[in-house]
């Protein structure tokens, strides 16, 4: 199974993908004027409500279940994998992609909730199904993208996730079938409350967890401080070269570094893939370019910030005497995060935090892929939905414990082939529809008129 989806992955993830995707950054961050220089505005209106706007949950629960779903093994397990296999090289590539990515993630926040429907129990659906639906009118692809959504909840969003945990929890003699079933159990407990009962934990755990991973990065970026700039020029100088420099690292080409870079901050921060928008589309916002606005923060936190503070600290920790050659990225984080020189009750407290932050990261992301399954099933099922429910979150919590218990390399691999599958419709959907994302964002940002309320009728299905 490895060597197929390998093999797969080669032809997913060559130069084709590489510049569709990046391409698609590009081409939208010019188009749209560079959405990036209204970070800070994004910043403000994500921690402010919409009173009396259309939708289910808060801007600021959509965004964090947004983040729970994105913040997770990639910004850890993720871009240590990486490295390891593409070189420092790739740590560039992953935050350029992110950077870049902000305005595909804006435009797929506008169009979630510009497309978006009312159930008839007036609850919210949208995501780059019904844009493609209803702004493209290209049903086939929407199918498409849907289908692609489902099977990616099983692998980014489940299996990945629950194997890191597993991983993560072995090295305290945990055995992988318990912790396959604790996690089982919880997820069934969370799920059962559906979008507002998974919300509501996630806007609760996302702030914790990302400050508790950033101070123990902190703390690893404080002990190895005098290879910080080394560990920047080596990222840098290396994404360009056809060598990877020595000092821990394997050799590595200007191909492998884009490939697992951009597959990693795919994975990482999901801008281009399609994911978060469907939980945006439920937010209570008063215009789309406003939930557009607090989506695009998402990639900020993800790659901008936590991406790059765990790339400087893996190839800091590499380029320091108390660095190792590994090309396990599981085992070089582990090494990293135990410099920290102190310990509880016999255990060191960096490889604790480490612990920490990948179960409740991991974690968090599969609640909110719980969600994206659900909803793409929904589209898929129509008025036949009730009955699939059952067996989707049946089936979740199941492939959730097998996670745990199955091959790494095996759940990687699936997770970049899902990934693959699922971004080229929404990219697509994303060049086809830019003229909209331009005529929106003419009309409430460019204008400055964020606080008008949209006059589009909201269709019920």
């Amino acid at each position: 199974m490895y060597d197929f989806l390998s093999f797969i992955n080669g032809y997913l993830w060559g130069w084709p993908m590489i510049v569709l995707l990046v391409g698609t950054h590009l081409f939208l961050t010019i188009r749209l004027k560079f959405p990036q220089r209204h970070m800070i505005k994004a910043i403000r209106i994500s921690v402010q409500r919409d009173k009396g706007a259309d939708g289910d949950v808060s801007q600021f629960s959509a965004l964090a279940t947004g983040l729970a779903a994105t913040i997770g093994t990639g910004n850890i397990i993720g871009v240590a994998t990486a490295v390891t296999m593409g070189g420092p090289g790739a740590v560039f590539w992953c935050w350029f992609t992110g950077i870049l990515g902000i305005a595909t993630k804006y435009s797929e926040g506008l169009l979630a909730v510009k497309y978006r429907v009312r159930l008839k129990d007036g609850q919210m659906r949208g995501g780059p199904m019904y844009a493609i639906e209803r702004g493209m009118r290209c049903k086939w692809l929407a199918v498409a993208f849907a289908v692609f959504t489902f099977i990616a909840s099983f692998g980014i969003g489940c299996v990945t996730q629950s194997n890191a945990i597993s991983v993560a929890m072995s090295e305290y003699g945990f055995d992988p079938i318990v912790v396959g079933g604790l996690l089982a159990l919880m997820l069934a407990l969370v799920v059962i409350f559906g979008v507002k009962g998974i919300a509501k934990v996630c806007e609760t755990l996302v702030p914790f967890m990302a400050l508790f991973y950033i101070i123990g990065c902190i703390v690893v970026l404080c002990i190895n401080a005098d290879y910080i700039l080394p560990a920047l020029k080596v990222i840098v100088t290396s994404a360009f070269s056809e060598q990877a420099a020595t000092g821990g690292f394997v050799g590595s080409t200007i191909m492998l570094a884009m490939r697992y870079g951009i597959a990693r901050g795919l994975f990482s921060n999901e801008a281009g893939l399609g994911s978060a928008p469907i939980v945006a589309a439920a937010a209570r916002t008063k215009n789309p370019v406003r939930q557009a606005l607090v989506s695009s923060t998402s990639v900020f936190w993800d790659t901008v910030i936590i991406c790059a503070m765990t790339g400087l600290v893996l190839v800091s920790t590499i380029l320091s005497p108390n660095g190792i050659d590994s090309t396990s990225g599981a085992e070089l984080t582990k090494h990293a995060f135990s410099q920290i020189p102190l310990s509880i009750g016999g255990l060191n407290l960096g490889s604790v935090m480490l612990s920490i932050a990948i179960f409740t990261f991991a974690f968090s992301t599969i609640l909110g892929w719980s969600y994206y399954g659900e909803k793409a099933l929904e589209y898929l099922c129509g008025s036949h939905y009730r009955a699939g429910r059952l067996f989707f979150r049946t089936l979740f919590i199941l492939v959730t414990f097998g996670g745990a218990v199955w091959t790494v390399q095996v759940v990687w691999a699936f997770g970049d082939f899902a990934n693959a599958l699922m971004a080229i419709p929404n990219l697509i959907s994303l060049i086809c529809l830019s003229g909209v994302l331009v005529k929106e964002t003419r009309k409430y940002l460019w204008e400055g008129r964020l606080d008008e309320e949209c006059d589009d009728e909201i269709i019920t299905k």
